[in-house]
Parts: structure tokens; C-alpha cells; sequence
């Protein structure tokens, strides 16, 4: 499969992409466990259907360590007992705040509270942005079919 675009080619495509990875950088040197930010960039990707996302992001969390059990049932959090509850709270606000057009009111108030118990407010921020930066990183991926399979960890850092 090709893609629609190339990133790498065009001069308009280049430069938002260059942007877009500096984004991508510096959301890693948030103040949010490695961990948490895999799953949830894994989680938001899988909802999407972003095949290059969850090449991505699946890859850099086992090389980061990441149990291939614990990778394997993220699509299934909420019956799997190998997330901690600080996870499990921010899987739930990432699936909220990815369906939004399935949930009228946005992330619920519940929702938000359970993640505020395991995170402080500088947590609970960069899990917004990262939420948010996904979203964005899987439409523009989608939307120009971007191939997935030959992500290599690091491959953009």
C-alpha cells in the first residue's frame, strides 16, 4: 500500500511534519509515566483504527519494557487485572475524550474525577494534550493512508 502523501517530500508536508514530531518529542517530557503514555497513544490509535499509530506505539512500548500481555489486552482494559488503576483511570478518559461524537458531553465528570485521584493537575494535562495529539496524529494518518508494519522504536526521536 502507498500512501497518499509523503511526508518527507513536499515542502509543506516536510515542514508539518517536522513540526508535528517536535510536538511529539516534547509531549514524551511530560510529567506522565512512559507507560501510561504508550498505553494511551495505543489505546486512542486502536480506537481510530490508525494502523501506523498502533505499529508506532506498540513497538516503542515493548521497547520500552512493556509486556506483550499487557500490550495485548489494552483493547480489553476493563476486564484485563494487569493495569493498575492510575491507567485503567487514564485509558478511560483517553476512550472518552477519542468518542466524542459518541459521548454528546465530552469526557463525564466521573470520568474525570476518577483520573484526577491518580494524577495531579500537571498529570491530568499532559494526558489531555497526548489525548488530543493522537486524535490528530491518527486523522492525518488516516486520512492519507499511511502504510504500517516497518516502524522502527525510535524511528522518529
Amino acid at each position: 500500500m502507498d500512501a497518499r502523501l509523503n511526508y518527507a517530500t513536499g515542502p509543506t508536508a516536510r515542514k508539518a511534519f517536522t513540526y508535528l514530531m517536535s510536538a511529539g518529542k516534547e509531549l514524551k517530557d511530560m510529567p506522565l509515566p512512559t507507560a501510561t503514555q504508550e498505553l494511551v497513544a495505543l489505546r486512542v490509535s486502536q480506537i481510530n483504527g490508525c494502523a501506523a499509530c498502533i505499529d508506532m506505539h506498540t513497538k516503542e512500548a515493548a521497547a520500552a519494557g512493556e509486556s506483550s500481555v499487557r500490550l495485548n489486552l489494552v483493547a480489553a482494559w476493563r476486564e484485563a487485572t494487569v493495569f493498575t488503576e492510575a491507567e485503567r483511570a487514564a485509558l478511560e478518559l483517553a476512550e472518552e475524550g477519542t468518542r466524542v461524537a459518541d459521548a454528546a458531553g465530552g469526557v463525564d465528570d466521573e470520568v474525570w474525577a476518577r483520573a484526577a485521584r491518580h494524577y495531579d493537575e500537571e498529570q491530568l494535562t499532559a494526558l489531555v494534550v497526548l489525548v488530543s495529539f493522537m486524535n490528530m496524529a491518527n486523522r492525518l494518518n488516516i486520512i492519507t493512508q499511511q502504510p504500517a508494519g516497518n516502524y522502527q522504536p525510535g524511528q522518529f526521536h
